[in-house]
């Protein structure tokens, strides 16, 4: 069976080269095929039934050839010594749809937090939060100031729910990938009273240690730290991450209270300096 791919946004910004370099450095490490992906979006999609009416424009068209070129290029400048499955793809219609659509088949599909700002057609601000609700698949968004580090640890939100336990498989997959360690990280601020807090900590530890069993035999090789503060979720999350490469959230949460992580993943994402993967299931 062919591996599935890692999809990538292309719109010729710095932003989105930053996203082809990382999902490059991604693809090699899993040995997964990259898609690369230019959508034009000079039209409009009207559905399944209609389709999409599109405006054909010879200069947007060279403009997309051009910057999935120049992808292609750093890409494989990305990935050496190995080698890439790369794939070129210049559509018409409008990014969101179309990356939406590649996400369902996709390993993770990556993007620029900001792309070029014309006429709406690769506005990759407005597509990467658009995908993040809509991605079928982990979906993870490079920030314009990326102080990744692929040897530092990763980082990842805890809050005991469903979407939290997809994020924590996600970030021990990468760490195990990468060799290096999680810091897994449990925040809340709800307990107004002393007594309260003493219980909110010892339930906090508790829902930790609940949502991290199992993972130490099935991942021997990775080290964990484990970070229970009453405190901002998202600002905790944030600071863990100066010395992390890599924050790993939910896409939502319904865990333990004042850490619902579909408002703290939305925080992170505008305030992150390393990339962040929202742990959309796959469809």
């Amino acid at each position: 069976m062919t591996a599935s791919p890692i999809v990538v946004g292309v719109d010729g910004s710095a932003q989105a080269m930053s996203a082809v370099r990382w999902a490059a450095e991604e693809a090699a490490l899993h040995h997964a095929p990259l898609h690369l992906t230019h959508a034009i979006g000079t039209g409009w999609d009207l559905g399944p039934r209609l389709g999409v009416v599109s405006l054909r424009n010879k200069a947007y068209h060279d403009e997309g050839a051009t910057a999935l070129d120049t992808a292609e290029r750093i890409a494989r400048q990305a990935a050496e010594p190995n080698t890439l499955d790369v794939s070129l793809d210049l559509v018409w219609p409008a990014p969101v749809p179309v990356l939406a659509k590649r996400s369902r088949t996709a390993r993770q599909l990556v993007v620029g937090s900001r792309g070029m700002d014309a006429i709406d057609r690769t506005l990759l601000g407005s597509v990467s939060s658009a995908l993040v609700r809509r991605s079928m698949c982990p979906i993870v968004v490079i920030p314009a100031s990326d102080k990744s580090n692929r040897g530092r640890p990763i980082v990842v939100g805890v809050d005991g729910s469903a979407a939290s336990v997809r994020a924590i498989d996600v970030a021990f997959e990468e760490a195990a990938a990468r060799d290096v360690e999680v810091v897994a990280v449990l925040a809340w601020t709800e307990p107004e009273t002393a007594a309260a807090d003493t219980e909110m900590a010892e339930h906090a530890h508790a829902v930790l240690s609940q949502s991290l069993a199992g993972y130490a035999e099935k991942y021997p090789q990775v080290r964990v730290r484990r970070v229970v503060a009453e405190d901002d979720p998202a600002q905790r999350l944030l600071q863990e991450s100066e010395n992390a490469q890599l924050i790993v959230v939910g896409s939502r949460g319904r865990g333990l209270a004042g850490f619902t992580l579909g408002s703290v993943s939305r925080v992170v994402l505008d305030s992150a300096t390393v990339p962040v993967l929202v742990a959309r299931p796959h469809s």
